[in-house]
């Protein structure tokens, strides 16, 4: 959903890149600070209710993650090590933002809250997880409605509003979530089961 938005963006922060490359960052050096702190930030604001605020210090680290892979191929310093490395970290960033608010849900007395967040992190993990297996045994898996920045974007639109006094948003961003990454998942294994032949 989010590819034509994610271009331009990308030649947007290009500078950006180059500017970090010159005062000798690496992409890899961006990709562990952006983790870093992304996973500090929602671990120590979202339990605590902040949720607005965490969201808005969040959205800063977030733009680090395409903002590491413009800095490799504007250097030509793509590596195979570089996507492990981006891939695995993504999956951590996203589970600290999913715990976060997974422990808002339980501290504001909302366990079916926290279910649901946590229905909705195994969902996201399991469709990057299908699309990672899925190549590796030779099937391209490109597709399902809800892609990592389209979890982002619901999952972060929903805490802010919630943030600001519209307690429903974040319940139902959640459980948008969850119906979503179930839709996704069965899409790739779909994806997968016809390309293999059903065997």
């Amino acid at each position: 959903m989010l590819e034509r938005i994610k271009s331009r963006w990308t030649k947007f922060i290009e500078p950006v890149a180059l500017g970090l490359v010159k005062i000798g960052l690496s992409p890899n050096m961006v990709t562990w600070f952006g983790t870093a702190a992304t996973c500090l930030v929602a671990i120590i604001c979202f339990p605590q209710g902040w949720l607005w605020q965490g969201v808005v210090i969040l959205l800063a680290f977030i733009f680090s993650d395409s903002l590491d892979g413009t800095m490799a191929r504007a250097t030509g310093q793509t590596t195979r090590w570089g996507a492990f490395l981006d891939s695995t970290l993504d999956r951590i960033a996203d589970g600290a933002i999913f715990g976060g608010l997974t422990l808002y849900f339980y501290n504001t007395d909302s366990q079916l809250g926290a279910a649901v967040s946590l229905v909705a992190l195994v969902f996201g993990q399991v469709t990057s997880y299908s699309k990672a297996r899925g190549e590796a045994i030779g099937v391209q898996v490109n597709g399902g409605i809800a892609g990592r920045a389209d979890r982002l974007v619901i999952v972060l639109a929903g805490a802010l509003l919630t943030g600001l006094g519209i307690n429903l948003a974040l319940p139902i961003a959640m459980s948008l979530l969850c119906l979503t990454g179930a839709v996704t998942v069965a899409q790739r294994m779909a994806i997968v089961h016809r390309a293999l032949g059903g065997q």
